[in-house]
């Protein structure tokens, strides 16, 4: 596979993109996990009692960015100058996916592992449309029902996968059919359209779907290494503990 760059194009502005986005959420990681240690120099932002979340700064990051590149549509080194401000925006943004989708400060619960996943989701869509040319494109001498059939099949194996809850397989399906076909078989997950209407209860898909997510798979190590241990909630049956009486 052969990668042709050239600075100032479609292709060059992506890879300015990715490469702001990856590189901003892993500094932002490690930062915030700094702060949340007590080490290095840095500490939460705020505008008097008001705590400002680093999605801030990033959706006005993509706010400046979005504009200028559809009004002025500039080229050459501008271009990927923006690109790169648009990607560290949206790196920003999304390492807050779950506060802003559950509208509460999750950031260090289970739930904020959803921001992790949306991340490596959407850096690794970034990666595979950089090496991948345009997967709508007719090839030559490809017959025209073929090319419509097969565009239908994969895109319904796109469907299937997301159904499954298998979203970013979906999603990168799109560009690479393999991984549609491979989340279109594969077991769906707990909680998921496809999981609720076709695994009954007491079933054997759904008893294997229900062991395979509570594993601790190497994915799941890889998540919790990147976005730290979620804190421990206490359960409803959780009671504090009586102090002791004087002399006992």
């Amino acid at each position: 596979m052969q990668l042709h760059l050239h600075f100032g194009t479609g292709r060059s502005a992506l890879l300015f993109m990715l490469l702001a986005f990856v590189g901003t959420f892993a500094v932002t990681r490690l930062v915030v996990r700094m702060i949340r240690s007590g080490r290095g120099p840095f500490g939460n932002v705020a505008v008097g009692s008001v705590h400002v979340h680093h999605l801030v700064p990033g959706i006005f990051l993509m706010l400046i960015a979005g504009p200028v590149e559809f009004l002025a549509a500039p080229h050459g080194a501008l271009r990927d100058v923006l690109a790169a401000v648009f990607g560290v925006g949206a790196a920003l943004t999304l390492d807050e996916y779950a506060l802003w989708l559950h509208l509460s400060d999750v950031y260090w619960a289970d739930e904020g592992r959803k921001s992790v996943d949306t991340v490596v989701g959407v850096a690794a869509l970034g990666g595979i449309g950089l090496l991948v040319s345009n997967p709508f494109a007719r090839q030559p001498g490809e017959g025209t029902w073929f090319f419509f059939t097969f565009l239908l099949l994969n895109c319904a194996l796109s469907v299937v996968s997301v159904l499954k809850g298998r979203i970013f397989l979906g999603l990168a399906g799109v560009l690479l059919p393999f991984f549609a076909l491979w989340g279109a078989i594969r077991l769906a997950h707990p909680g998921s359209p496809w999981f609720r209407r076709f695994y009954r209860e007491g079933g054997s898909k759904r008893a294997r779907s229900e062991r395979r997510a509570a594993r601790r798979t190497l994915n799941a190590r890889f998540k919790a290494m990147v976005s730290g241990l979620p804190e421990r909630r206490p359960e409803p049956t959780d009671r504090p503990e009586r102090p002791t009486p004087p002399g006992r």
